[in-house]
């Protein structure tokens, strides 16, 4: 009895996933822990203000836009360690950092083009922005490096000819000297590999409060898996792959509830107000199923739920299809 109980609840969850697939892409990513010195109050601990934690600063302005679709890079926030998990006992934040990839073209070409943006990142954001205690570690795991790039050339330069070469932590490091009297140093060189980015779901839901809550339960699920990042997190928009405007690619305007009753074209059921998208970024398309699959998990528990589906484009852009109900066969 039990069992068919179960198996009446998973047939009445399948129902709720489109029979569809989520379109993914090859992407370059490099994988980094910045730690650093945090030295937090009680009161910076409790403010809304991210200047009040140096660490926590660095890492979202790091990770901030702009984004793949416009060219450049597109990072997210993997997942944080304590003292005890860092090579350098201080607290930490593993960062993931993607660009496009394109097999026909040369791989040095890509990475080099990858990681000038990169490199602005960690320049302008984690160098001079987290009041000068961060330390940047190398942190792909073995096995997934394609290539590998002198991050003193593009980092390094930064102290004005007197950045020093060094080894610290069984690590080989360019050290740069700055104003603050501590030294950045970053581990030498820094790794790329290739991986899986753009994957995606839809929550489709009866109103937008609904879709906030749907969004931020499929968010809290993902964090609890390894070697993914959501880089935007709850995304209100989705993207068409046509009519670009300069800044980027448009909102997929058929599926904007506010112009159901406005456009012939309209995709949006009757009874869903509102459809947040979840992207995934993963360093293995076995993390990204997962990923997929514990979030998609999460939202069609949430109340206000209609429906679960997927962003695709025919199969016509990303090469990996990953069909939603084959995850939980």
């Amino acid at each position: 009895m039990f069992k068919l109980h179960i198996e009446i609840m998973v047939e009445a969850f399948i129902k709720k996933i489109e029979d569809t697939y989520a379109e993914a892409f090859d992407g370059l990513f490099s994988r980094i822990l910045v730690t650093g010195e945090r030295g937090l109050t009680q009161k910076d601990i409790k403010s809304p203000l991210l200047e009040y934690d140096p660490l926590r600063f660095a890492a979202y302005r790091a990770t901030a836009t702009p984004s793949t679709v416009v060219g450049r890079v597109e990072a997210g926030i993997e997942k944080w360690l304590p003292k005890n998990q860092t090579p350098d006992e201080r607290d930490g934040v593993v960062l993931q950092y993607w660009g496009m990839y394109d097999e026909k073209k040369p791989l040095k070409e890509q990475a080099e083009k990858f990681y000038k943006e990169m490199s602005i990142r960690i320049r302008q954001d984690i160098l001079s922005a987290s009041g000068g205690t961060t330390r940047v570690f190398n942190w792909m795991k073995p096995g997934t490096t394609i290539y590998k790039i002198d991050s003193e050339e593009r980092v390094g330069k930064c102290g004005g000819g007197y950045e020093t070469a060094l080894e610290e932590h069984g690590r080989k490091v360019a050290s740069v000297p700055l104003m603050m009297g501590h030294d950045f140093p970053i581990d030498n060189p820094i790794e790329c590999g290739k991986g899986v980015s753009g994957a995606n779901f839809w929550i489709f839901c009866k109103d937008v409060r609904a879709g906030r809550r749907a969004g931020k339960a499929s968010i809290e699920a993902i964090k609890k898996v390894d070697n993914v990042i959501t880089p935007f997190y709850i995304c209100p928009s989705g993207s068409m792959v046509k009519d670009y405007p300069p800044i980027g690619p448009p909102t997929n305007y058929p599926y904007c509830p506010s112009l159901k009753n406005k456009i012939p074209d309209s995709k949006v059921p009757k009874d869903v107000n509102s459809i947040p998208e979840i992207v995934i970024d993963g360093v293995n398309l076995e993390s990204v199923e997962n990923a997929m699959r514990e979030g998609m998990l999460a939202a069609i528990s949430t109340k206000g739920v209609k429906m679960i589906s997927a962003g695709n484009y025919e199969g016509k852009l990303g090469q990996h299809k990953i069909y939603l109900r084959k995850l939980f066969a």
